[in-house]
């Protein structure tokens, strides 16, 4: 084979493996922009969970001791999403306990809190709230409850769905990340590992299903 020959084929094989590394770069940033968006949507479902068992906590329905208990629970959610929504973002009697509640201080999250234990415990609290179906279905018959439960549900199974989608997103990535010329070449570069979240998210034995509002 004559130089010219050899030339061409180093040429050939050298732009194959340039083409593979910039496939697995690309599909790798595609895979970390996927994550980080469904992280967002997720982070949206979650407040808005937080937001309709606050609303539903605050509507006066509810026993004063599940008031407390499911009141607390979602405030604490609502804090650690990050920036609680300001009070015109809610309506009701919600707006006026967020406005005298963040009057006095930066609406920041505390950053020590553990986002998927304290969606765990708003979780627990409105499954122990919702367990008994006849008391919620009592509490449907009512317009303002029924209303209230609607999109609360709505909720619920956003955010189940989001959280489904952010882990098979993560999933995919750690995958993509322990390829081979991945780990030699470094192409994940600076960008740390994702990882899933894990919240317990058990439908309450109570709660309506309802389709899913806009």
């Amino acid at each position: 084979m004559r130089w010219t020959e050899t030339a061409l084929a180093v040429g050939v094989v050298l732009l194959l493996v340039l083409w593979v590394v910039w496939v697995d770069a690309s599909r790798l940033d595609r895979l970390h922009r996927r994550v980080d968006a469904s992280r967002g949507v997720l982070d949206a479902q979650l407040l808005r969970r937080a937001t309709a068992a606050a609303e539903l906590a605050t509507s006066g329905l509810l026993d004063p001791v599940s008031s407390i208990v499911v009141g607390e629970a979602a405030w604490a959610a609502l804090s650690a999403g990050g920036p609680v929504p300001s009070p015109a973002a809610v309506s009701g009697e919600l707006r006026q306990v967020l406005a005298a509640d963040l009057a006095p201080r930066t609406r920041t999250a505390p950053p020590d809190l553990d986002r998927g234990q304290v969606e765990s415990d708003l979780t627990a609290a409105l499954r122990v709230a919702l367990a008994d179906p006849q008391e919620t279905g009592a509490l449907s018959a009512d317009p303002a409850g029924g209303s209230l439960l609607a999109d609360l549900s709505s909720a619920w199974y956003r955010v189940q769905l989001a959280r489904r989608f952010h882990n098979d997103a993560v999933a995919q990535t750690r995958a993509a990340r322990r390829g081979l010329l991945v780990r030699l070449l470094r192409l994940a570069g600076s960008a740390s590992e994702p990882v899933t979240f894990e919240v317990d998210d058990e439908w309450p034995d109570g709660l309506p299903r309802e389709a899913p509002s806009a």
